[in-house]
């Protein structure tokens, strides 16, 4: 591989014996991943399904190492939303941060959704995930795959970090910030990021990583757990970043343990030797099967805590209250097609957003959250046409086969791949909607009359070949 100059040098200067293993590991071929999404089924499930073979990451036990040539996103169960493809050294994060069903958690700079999914199937949907992203290209992608994967309690926020702080000011139990970085962990698998990288772009990231974290810093509550990490291995981005951090805001560093990762932070590589830093993990790809990260678990002491500033005020919510009369069409869909043990537990949380309905999270205030430019605002069920209801892709992927009262469960992976692409399906079926699955688990939803299902798979998810 053709590596700068200068990131040679540098990593040469600060690795010592060590730097040619470095550029040794640069020779191999990428490790590539995917993670069990367990909103659906366990990671014993999982590797049962599969037609290729896999090897468990140490950890994370919902993870597995797959071989570089397989292409994992070309299989109907990544379709089903069976798995996510993750790099596994990614994995690590969440583990550390560790979210239990009930917290707030807020995963900061979100795209394109590895780690808010890996979160989303933690909190087993059960509490709160804003998943936020600036850039909005990327944001949508991030919403497709917390669609895909069937959380069915995640906000999409597509802001600055500063901008959250009005609306969740110290409201999180939790929070993620991966931070946009110089990208060193990804020379292996992205030429762009090889393309990119400069002593200039590792400055730059320096500065929109203070930014972020002061901004997560006010988002947090005080005893809460902040993981910041990076996929870079400049120590300018990862142990002097938050040495600078936990001597300006009142934060400790707590140990991380976690098997199969054996290195930590290097207190000689930052600026005035901070020896707390040794609780830090550095994961370098010579290390371990994996592209590298760096991750850092600090807890908000109660001290940290600070006055609130005054509100300039709310905008109207666009999201309104769905009254009876509104819902007429939606219930009569969801009493002919759902199981009411699906339905009945967000009753009270039904609102508007023009023609379209959502089942919005529990606990949020729709005025606070008014000001922000939302993507996803929790369970997206449907958009109201003339005279009809027709539910959305993101309700098909939140159910389960046994949720639905019409279901075509195909077997056959042709016809899967026969519905992923958008042609309709010659299978007779009672009229009506209906949810297409593959395998026990679903794909979508079709419209079934005339002896065939008429397919509704989104036309931006349709697929072209296998």
């Amino acid at each position: 591989m053709n590596l700068p100059e200068a990131f040679k040098e540098k990593m040469k200067n600060l690795m010592g014996e060590s730097y040619q293993d470095l550029l040794d590991s640069y020779d191999k071929p990428e490790s590539k991943g995917i993670r069990t999404n367990t909103l659906k089924l366990t990671p014993k499930e999982l590797a049962g399904k599969l037609p290729f073979e896999t090897q468990g990451v140490a950890w994370c036990q919902e993870g597995f190492y797959i071989d570089h040539e397989v292409r994992p996103g070309k299989n109907p169960y990544y379709y089903a939303g069976l798995y996510y493809v993750q790099e596994p050294t990614a994995m690590a994060a969440v583990e550390v941060l560790a979210p239990e069903p009930g917290d707030w958690v807020l995963d900061l700079c979100a795209a394109p959704g590895g780690k808010s999914t890996q979160i989303g199937a933690k909190l087993q949907g059960q509490g709160l995930l804003v998943a936020n992203e600036l850039v909005n290209s990327r944001a949508g992608i991030l919403s497709t795959n917390i669609e895909r994967i069937g959380i069915k309690n995640a906000i999409v926020t597509n802001e600055f970090p500063e901008r959250l702080v009005d609306s969740f000011y110290q409201s999180f139990d939790r929070i993620l910030v991966d931070a946009p970085c110089s990208g060193e962990g990804m020379f292996r698998k992205d030429s762009g990021a090889l393309a990119d990288w400069s002593l200039e772009r590792v400055s730059r990231c320096v500065g929109k990583q203070e930014k972020i974290l002061e901004s997560a810093h006010r988002l947090l509550k005080p005893g809460g757990v902040l993981v910041y990490s990076t996929c870079t291995f400049s120590p300018e981005e990862d142990e002097q970043i938050i040495e600078a951090f936990i001597h300006k805001y009142d934060y400790e560093l707590e140990s991380i343990e976690l098997p199969g990762i054996d290195d930590h932070g290097r207190v000689e590589w930052t600026l005035n030797y901070e020896q707390a830093i040794e609780k830090t993990l550095r994961i370098m790809p010579m290390n371990v099967r994996g592209e590298g990260h760096f991750i850092a678990k600090l807890k908000k002491t109660a001290a940290g805590s600070e006055q609130k500033e005054i509100k300039q005020g709310y905008s109207k919510s666009r999201l309104k209250k769905a009254s009876r009369t509104e819902l007429l069409d939606y219930r009569d869909f969801a009493k002919n097609a759902l199981e009411k043990s699906f339905y009945q537990g967000f009753e009270e949380r039904l609102y508007l957003l023009g023609e379209h309905l959502y089942a919005i999270p529990a606990g949020i205030a729709l005025e606070t959250i008014a000001n922000l430019k939302l993507l996803r605002t929790g369970l997206h069920l449907g958009t109201f046409k003339k005279n009809r209801f027709e539910p959305s892709y993101a309700l098909g992927m939140a159910l389960k086969l046994s949720e639905a009262k019409n279901v075509c469960d195909l077997k056959d992976e042709a016809q899967a791949y026969q519905y992923l692409k958008g042609e309709a399906l010659n299978i007779r079926a009672e009229k009506g909607w209906i949810l297409v699955g593959y395998d026990g688990h679903p794909l979508g939803f079709g419209k079934a009359s005339e002896g065939m299902i008429k397919n509704h798979y989104p036309k931006g998810l349709r697929i072209r070949k296998k």
